[in-house]
């Protein structure tokens, strides 16, 4: 290696290797979208369905969403562990290591799982401090008691899902996902009208519906990377290694600040239609309409920053500093597109998308407006996630999850709740602390990556240079 190959810049690139990493990030980014359409649609499945059924049901399934998600997304947050460590070594070429790897996440998927279905079966007892209406208490008992069944199984789907995407094949899970979004209706209305014998449930019946259809994907899923040609090379189900307590803590001390920054960033939205709630009914009606549309166009940066994770954990295993380097830059150029795309859309027919939710004139001015301040934090928004993907791919995941924290609960948290509650701004003044919030968590995020980058780069040109005298010898 010479001296001069120490810069690393992402222009020592040839023309047809900057068109391989476009179609790759792409390739890996476009299945990746449809996936999470598809799981988001899980939950609108199910709110549509208790809707129709009865106001109560709607509200038992709103409670037991609302303890199941963070509890779900932290659980499932933990096992993105896999993702990096599963491409580090397929980038590495050491293909062997994979099952291996995989196991041992396995074995800690199902430690999480039975966690998860402790702290589900538990979750009733804070109903009374949470003020939930005593009507709604059995239903939603029910609800989390089924669902809480279904954990296990999306631990280990989460860790078989890293598994193939890390190896660059997302498009099975894609197919699955689809495939149980659509199964979960006629499982929902057997559950919730009590079809073949069953007892009529309602929206408690979600739960059980819910929880079936996550063991049927997980089934469908683990039979699928056990018989295709694809994955015969690195069989996962084959001779089990044993249980290996110095990985399994590697795999937590990884996943675990992910799953808390989710955690971080799930609950400041969670927690801010409580905030507004002694605001009336309106405004929290238009809070949670400007929230839905966000969430949908969030889909496509949280998937880029997914797919980037998995790019950069590649060529970060394959020591490719120019590729990663210029991956990374790729991926804020997507993300930037994505942002102005989204802005452009919001701006030009933000008054039709809000009529889509409701017909109410009052509602719908006030979501409207809303949207203004969605329509400035994209930017914000499409950078963090970019920025936290490139940092996983690179196993960085201390870093970001306090720069979340300080960001969500520091800053966008307090904030949000002087503007809207202390001084006269309501849902507007919310909405400026988490414009704040994301902005802050976009620059730290951004710097910190350089960081990143910098340090690896000095230690690899020390490395050039202490190797220099024997190449004079």
């Amino acid at each position: 290696m010479s001296g001069s190959s120490t810069k690393y810049s992402y222009k020592m690139l040839k023309p047809d290797s900057r068109r391989h990493e476009v179609r790759t990030l792409f390739h890996l980014m476009w299945p990746i979208l449809i996936t999470q359409i598809a799981q988001a649609g899980f939950g609108l499945i199910d709110t549509v369905m208790a809707g129709r059924m009865s106001p109560t049901d709607l509200a038992v399934v709103a409670v037991g969403v609302g303890l199941w998600l963070p509890v779900v997304l932290f659980m499932a947050g933990v096992m993105i562990a896999t993702t990096p460590l599963v491409a580090e070594a397929k980038g590495a070429g050491q293909t062997h290591k994979i099952p291996w790897i995989t196991q041992q996440a396995l074995y800690l998927a199902i430690i999480m799982g039975l966690a998860g279905f402790a702290v589900l079966q538990l979750a009733p007892l804070s109903f009374n401090l949470l003020d939930v209406p005593a009507h709604l208490q059995p239903k939603a008992s029910f609800f989390l008691h089924a669902i809480a069944f279904g954990m296990p199984a999306v631990t280990l789907y989460a860790t078989l899902r890293g598994y193939t995407e890390a190896l660059g094949h997302p498009r099975p899970v894609t197919v699955i996902s689809i495939l149980g979004l659509l199964g979960i209706i006629p499982l929902n209305y057997v559950f919730m009208h009590g079809l073949f014998g069953l007892p009529k449930l309602g929206g408690a019946g979600c739960g059980i519906a819910t929880a079936s259809i996550q063991w049927i994907m997980l089934i469908v899923l683990a039979i699928y990377l056990s018989l295709s040609k694809t994955y015969q090379q690195i069989k996962i189900f084959q001779q089990f290694s044993r249980f290996n307590t110095a990985m399994i803590r590697r795999i937590f001390a990884l996943g675990a600040p992910i799953g808390m920054a989710i955690f971080f960033e799930v609950s400041l939205f969670s927690i801010a239609a409580i905030i507004l709630s002694p605001l009336g009914e309106i405004v929290v009606s238009a809070h949670q309409i400007a929230l839905s549309v966000t969430s949908v166009f969030f889909m496509a940066p949280l998937s880029l920053g997914m797919a980037l994770t998995i790019r950069v954990g590649q060529l970060y295993g394959e020591k490719n500093w120019s590729a990663m380097q210029y991956v990374q830059r790729l991926g804020f150029m997507f993300a930037t597109s994505m942002a102005l795309l989204g802005m452009l859309i919001m701006l030009l027919f933000r008054a039709q998308i809000t009529g889509f939710y409701t017909t109410d004139a009052t509602v719908q001015a006030a979501a409207t407006g809303l949207l203004l301040f969605a329509l400035i934090y994209q930017l914000s928004d499409a950078w963090q996630v970019a920025a936290a993907g490139c940092l996983r791919g690179m196993q960085d995941t201390q870093g970001p999850m306090w720069i979340t924290l300080l960001s969500y609960w520091g800053v966008a948290l307090p904030l949000g709740i002087v503007l809207s509650r202390i001084l006269p701004y309501g849902a507007a003044g919310f909405w400026t602390g988490l414009v704040i919030g994301l902005t802050i968590a976009a620059v730290l995020l951004s710097f910190r990556l350089r960081h990143r980058q910098k340090l690896l780069f000095q230690r690899l040109a020390a490395t050039v240079n202490a190797s220099e005298p024997a190449k004079h010898i």
